[in-house]
């Protein structure tokens, strides 16, 4: 499987290095402050959680879009996705035992749940480390949506930092960075 990372993520050792900014993190609002190249680096050097932590409403915030940093681009996408207008509201996560949970997508103000999916621990598609998979291969879903990779790392207590990848004929591209929290 290939996976297409932009040139923006190809991090340098001084990139990578915790910086004050984002060793504060505490909240989605403080998540969605960074850039994506500061996201990608909290993601490699957050933790892998349990199954068994994500258990529960979990708050949900799209964070960027890498392909999309045009100022006038980002500073509409940051607004939208704070807005009541924005789809999503987060994800409900259940797990059955150690290695397996399930979850689902909550959308328009909580009304709807949709884009179900099964959650397992294995390698990221991000580097040589572990993270929480969200399988969204069900017959239920859209196609679209069948083709959506999330995977889920914790960044502080109660804090997640997630990766979209769609799976194309190419092999798999980030789309998104989105925050979930617990409230």
């Amino acid at each position: 499987m290939q996976i297409r990372t932009p040139q923006l993520f190809r991090l340098s050792s001084r990139s990578m290095g915790t910086t004050e900014r984002t060793t504060k993190i505490r909240n989605l609002d403080d998540l969605a402050a960074l850039g994506p190249e500061e996201l990608m680096a909290l993601y490699i050097a957050a933790r892998t959680p349990s199954l068994e932590e994500l258990d529960g409403r979990l708050v949900g915030r799209m964070l960027a879009v890498p392909r999309a940093q045009q100022p006038h681009v980002r500073a509409w996408l940051e607004k939208f996705s704070r807005s009541p207008l924005f789809p999503w509201q987060g994800k409900t996560f259940k797990h059955e035992t150690a290695d397996h949970g399930h979850g689902v997508n909550r959308l328009l103000g909580e009304r709807l749940t949709w884009f179900r999916f099964h959650t397992f621990v294995g390698p990221s598609h991000a580097g040589d480390f572990d993270a929480v998979h969200l399988d969204y291969s069900h017959d239920g879903n859209p196609p679209l949506v069948r083709k959506v990779k999330d995977e889920v790392r914790e960044v502080a207590p109660g804090l997640y930092l997630g990766l979209a990848y769609l799976s194309m004929k190419d092999g798999e591209h980030l789309g998104c960075f989105f925050g979930i929290a617990k409230s």
